[in-house]
């Protein structure tokens, strides 16, 4: 083996010393370069996963907004459609007591303009009884008087 080391002109010193200075060179190079760069890439690796995962829980987190926003508006309606049957009954109830109470001003007008007017013939009645008492008193004085006479 030496034959053919020494045909090939190589030295083992100069071997040894380029075997350590390579040794070295790769040490140095797994220590300021390979090890950082793996570090940083395992970061790099960690927060693309936490972005995932984020991104997981934010689409998660939407879709069971956009649930609760449909229930939300769908109870919504339903109150809104019960509050507004509820108006519509609390208003024909109140129409109807609007009706009974007009109804019953409008009977008591009319039995007052009855009593009125009832009031009023029986007035005229009276005036007119005195009139044709002082008429026939007025007959009956002329009557007298033209016998006297």
């Amino acid at each position: 083996m030496e034959g053919l080391i020494q045909a090939f002109g190589i030295d083992g010193r100069l071997l040894l010393i380029q075997a350590v200075n390579f040794g070295v060179l790769l040490m140095a190079l797994r220590y300021f370069l390979y090890t950082p760069i793996l570090s940083m890439l395992d970061e790099r690796r960690n927060r693309i996963a936490r972005g995932v995962q984020a991104a997981e829980e934010a689409e998660a987190k939407l879709a069971s907004a956009e649930t609760e926003g449909k229930e939300i508006v769908a109870k919504a309606a339903h109150d809104a459609e019960g509050l507004v049957s509820e108006a519509r009954t609390r208003a024909e109830e109140k129409g109807t007591e609007l009706m009974k109470t007009a109804q019953a001003r409008a009977e008591a007008l009319l039995q007052e303009a009855t009593a009125r007017a009832e009031e009023a013939k029986r007035q005229a009645l009276l005036e007119s009884e005195k009139e044709i008492t002082k008429a026939a008193m007025l007959a009956a004085e002329k009557i007298l008087r033209e016998k006297t006479a």
